[in-house]
């Protein structure tokens, strides 16, 4: 059977703690894949706010999103993920149920546009805020590309330096491939 990829243990995860009718952040959104998850996972009470730089991205979001059958208030925003508590609604603001990143480049498209380590540092900040209490923060990490690694390095020494009274983090990741995606969670106390 195997384990579960970083991305399906990211949705495990995250499917633990979200319930209809909650508030979910995609800060990342690519190509939508987990925004969809999102979106099901709150249903038509919920609300689902998508983040990108990249208007490729947002357009791929809603086009996957219009595909299928979820009917979950989504907010697309064309901003970094840095910017989301400006982004919220104040009301939402610490009742975010889950945030979830997955970093790097965006698939089939210019790979020299990436997330970076001070974009993803302030990210974290900002997630940590509009999380609520027991709220989950999943962060798919990519060390196999140019400037991967450093992100990775820098997200995992945050977390690390978290006060267990703030969170409380794990990872997940394949031992024997150091350039392997892999998981950083965090569930807020």
């Amino acid at each position: 059977m195997g384990f579960l990829s970083v991305l399906s243990m990211a949705h495990k995860l995250v499917k633990e703690r979200v319930s209809p009718g909650d508030i979910v952040i995609d800060a990342t959104c690519g190509n939508g894949v987990d925004t969809l998850f999102l979106a099901e996972l709150v249903g038509s009470r919920g609300a689902v706010y998508a983040f990108d730089i990249q208007e490729e991205a947002l357009e791929r979001t809603r086009q996957r999103l219009n595909d299928s059958a979820a009917d979950a208030a989504l907010h697309l925003v064309h901003a970094s993920h840095a910017d989301m508590v400006a982004h919220i609604p104040a009301e939402a603001c610490g009742k975010a149920a889950a945030v979830m990143f997955n970093l790097g480049y965006l698939p089939g498209a210019d790979q020299s546009v990436i997330t970076t380590p001070d974009g993803t540092l302030a990210a974290l900040e900002a997630a940590l805020t509009v999380l609520r209490p027991s709220g989950i923060l999943t962060v798919v990490l990519y060390p196999g590309h140019p400037g991967g690694a450093e992100e990775a390095d820098a997200a995992v020494q945050w977390a690390s330096a978290l006060p267990q009274s703030v969170a409380q983090t794990i990872l997940y990741r394949m031992a024997q491939k150091p350039e392997a995606p892999y998981l950083l969670a965090i569930e807020k106390r």
